[in-house]
């Protein structure tokens, strides 16, 4: 398809995307990972070009990813941290007098400097108010005329989901037939957003997986999140499909995707009840619903085990599966492969929305 479009677009969620036009930046990404392992040069595509990256939160992979990723475009990202010497961009009501800045002026000055902004923001920051993140870098994309990339809230994380399904189209060569697990596991902390859950099961049933959500009772998702994956399923005919059986969900799965995230509890209202010890009481009825390798082996022969990383090991994965790597005919971790290509699907959008 054309991708004329596409330029000047904000990228905060898949939902705002066809599946089309999804498929468009994973063949995008694929062409620059190609170019780049022959040792093309493509820095002339965003040539002298800004990236502000607002990171309320601590990064390894998405910082490092958008930053190589704007100099192999021909790029500079500058990274801006609100917590050191910034003042922090916040919305009305959350103001605070020569320590804050309003969003509206923040998105208007960087707009007259660089191409675009990207930002990455949940849980403390905006106090575990489920939304707000998510409002936050709307506000933004409404005061700037530049895109604003959304690098994880605490709705959706959107680069992550695109990395989950090239990972998946390059392992099963689509999306057709394979089984998508994605599970709730266990970890010692309740700080877990919604987010990869969330734009994981979002992406395999925009492109047509058999989905499955697995998860305790106490940790369902959001409602429209559901809703749309449900809608997917329909417009694909394929399926989708919610279950509380840990131990059968991933019974030949293709895809094996287990990570912790909150109990509905630990939210405030009127999400849910902000009790940081509820949620911590149900995280430990679920103690056991950890990725070992005799549940993988229950799993389809070819099947790989994903994570956004990073994991909690021993907590929501043994060591033995997620550093079995090797391709030895049977199942294998291709974490590291989902990783890298975090910087080929930004990359793609970037290349994309900026020029």
């Amino acid at each position: 398809m054309r991708t004329d479009s596409f330029r000047g677009r904000d990228f905060i969620t898949l939902l705002d995307w066809t599946k089309e036009e999804v498929e468009a930046i994973l063949d995008v990404a694929t062409d620059l990972k190609r170019r780049r392992a022959q040792g093309e040069d493509h820095r002339h595509l965003l040539a002298a070009q800004t990236l502000f990256m607002i990171f309320y939160n601590d990064s390894i992979r998405t910082r490092n990813s958008f930053e190589a990723g704007m100099t192999q475009l021909g790029g500079h990202a500058h990274f801006l941290d609100p917590g050191g010497r910034m003042y922090t961009p916040a919305l009305p009501g959350d103001e605070v007098a020569y320590t804050t800045e309003r969003v509206s002026d923040v998105a208007r000055v960087l707009a007259r400097m660089g191409e675009a902004i990207a930002i990455r923001c949940y849980g403390d920051p905006v106090k575990w108010v489920y939304g707000r993140a998510n409002e936050l870098i709307r506000n933004f994309a409404y005061w700037a005329d530049i895109p604003v990339l959304n690098m994880e809230d605490d709705k959706y994380h959107p680069f992550q989901a695109l990395a989950d399904l090239l990972t998946v189209r390059e392992k099963f060569g689509g999306f057709k037939g394979v089984k998508f697990v994605m599970s709730w596991a266990y970890s010692a902390s309740v700080h877990k957003p919604r987010a990869v859950p969330q734009s994981a099961i979002i992406g395999a049933s925009m492109m047509g997986c058999d989905t499955v959500l697995c998860h305790p009772p106490e940790m369902d998702l959001d409602p429209e999140v559901i809703q749309a994956c449900e809608q997917y399923a329909a417009m694909n005919g394929s399926s989708f499909e919610i279950t509380e059986d840990f131990n059968t969900a991933f019974e030949g799965a293709h895809v094996v995707y287990p990570k912790a995230w909150a109990p509905k509890v630990f939210f405030k209202p009127p999400v849910g009840e902000d009790s940081e010890a509820k949620a911590q009481e149900i995280n430990q009825k679920y103690t056991n619903w950890i990725m070992t390798r005799e549940l993988m082996e229950t799993a389809d022969q070819r099947a790989i085990y994903m994570h956004c990383l990073p994991a909690d090991r021993s907590q929501e994965v043994t060591d033995e599966v997620i550093d079995k790597t090797e391709d030895d005919g049977g199942w294998r971790s291709v974490v590291f492969d989902e990783a890298e290509n975090r910087l080929h699907v930004q990359k793609a959008v970037m290349s994309l929305v900026m020029r």
